[in-house]
């Protein structure tokens, strides 16, 4: 209670869950609280305080973020993905390059998470 006591003189962030008001194992928290730790019902009321102190990030549009470094078959088979879902046939045609190789490529760049494979062999761009 002494630690607790100086970070709130400090003006440090003290929590505490309130106990039964004649219960003595709660005397201590009941105290902090009355001297000015926040009162905790739930993990949220923490989330939420902490949040505050958290700076706000906002994601980036795929469209603004850079390709990581891609070969020139990758670079090849992921600018034949048009916007919308295009067919594992049309990637090769676009390529020129052989089948078993744009399958490659594609599973290099699903895990580069740059593509998704959907049913069909279908691939669609993320982001």
């Amino acid at each position: 209670l002494i630690t607790a006591s100086q970070a709130i003189e400090q003006g440090r962030s003290v929590y505490a869950v309130p106990g039964h008001i004649n219960a003595p194992s709660a005397m201590g928290s009941n105290r902090l609280i009355q001297q000015g730790a926040k009162l905790v019902m739930d993990a949220s009321d923490i989330l939420d305080d902490l949040q505050i102190l958290l700076p706000e990030s906002k994601p980036i549009p795929a469209a603004m973020r850079p390709l990581p470094e891609l070969s020139e078959s990758e670079r090849s088979v992921y600018d034949a993905i048009e916007a919308s879902e295009t067919a594992i046939d049309a990637i090769a045609a676009r390529c020129n390059l052989p089948s078993p190789t744009v399958s490659s490529v594609l599973l290099r760049l699903e895990l580069k998470r740059l593509v998704k494979q959907l049913p069909g062999k279908y691939f669609v761009k993320l982001g």
